[in-house]
């Protein structure tokens, strides 16, 4: 009861880890940095997958199509982890042209966001790509194309609007999945964020770290 009654003042105890200091302050030092992350991978993701399906559905049965589903494939089924350590070795060892960790400034978010939003991308572009074939063979658009309408204002003002609701109601679960891996992301790049810190709590046993971190993102899940 009484460590209820502290959680709901916001007050989760101290790190047994650091001593002397407040899980509270420690999430509030590190979530900024991992919603940072997460809202970037977030945008990516939609600026990437949603013209990725609507090509890939526009040119249906065409190498386009076929070139755009198998990226989108890809995407989905290389795990996170084998990614980040080809861009690193690639864009960091090989080219050096960014920096392989730390979270200093724009330079430094290239990678761990472009890596974090490649699976959401493509989930979105598969999704896109069945919503807009559903969409485009309806009578509307058919009417609309009697009309005069050109194939782009077609495709873009009639059959996209109609074709998104699918992929915003996936919007929520979608969220959810860029959170969780996130962990994975912070500790390769070594972002200051909240998912080193639930690593390294666990592995040091420290229950108070663990439990805040993991009661503000079960929040941040149900919301």
């Amino acid at each position: 009861t009484h460590y209820l009654g502290n959680l709901l003042k916001g007050d989760l105890g101290e790190s047994y880890k650091y001593l002397g200091r407040p899980v509270s302050s420690i999430i509030s030092d590190t979530f900024p940095v991992s919603l940072q992350l997460g809202v970037y991978a977030l945008i990516l993701s939609y600026l990437i997958g949603i013209p990725l399906g609507v090509i890939a559905a526009s040119r249906h049965n065409t190498w386009v199509d076929t070139g755009s589903m198998f990226m989108a494939m890809g995407g989905v089924t290389l795990p996170s982890f084998l990614v980040a350590s080809l861009f690193i070795l690639i864009f960091s060892f090989q080219f050096k042209i960014l920096p392989p960790a730390l979270w200093e400034g724009p330079l430094y978010y290239i990678l761990p966001v472009i890596t974090l939003g490649i699976r959401p991308a493509a989930i979105i572009a598969r999704l896109t790509r069945s919503s807009v074939l559903d969409v485009i063979r309806s009578d509307f658009v058919r009417t609309a194309k009697a009309k005069g309408l050109s194939e782009r204002v077609v495709l873009f003002k009639h059959v996209l609007r109609n074709s998104l609701i699918p992929v915003l109601t996936y919007s929520g679960p979608l969220i959810a999945d860029i959170i969780s891996g996130a962990f994975i992301i912070e500790i390769i790049f070594a972002v200051p964020g909240m998912g080193r810190h639930l690593i390294l709590s666990v592995t040091n046993r420290d229950y108070p770290l663990v439990l805040g971190v993991a009661l503000l993102f079960s929040v941040l899940l149900v919301i």
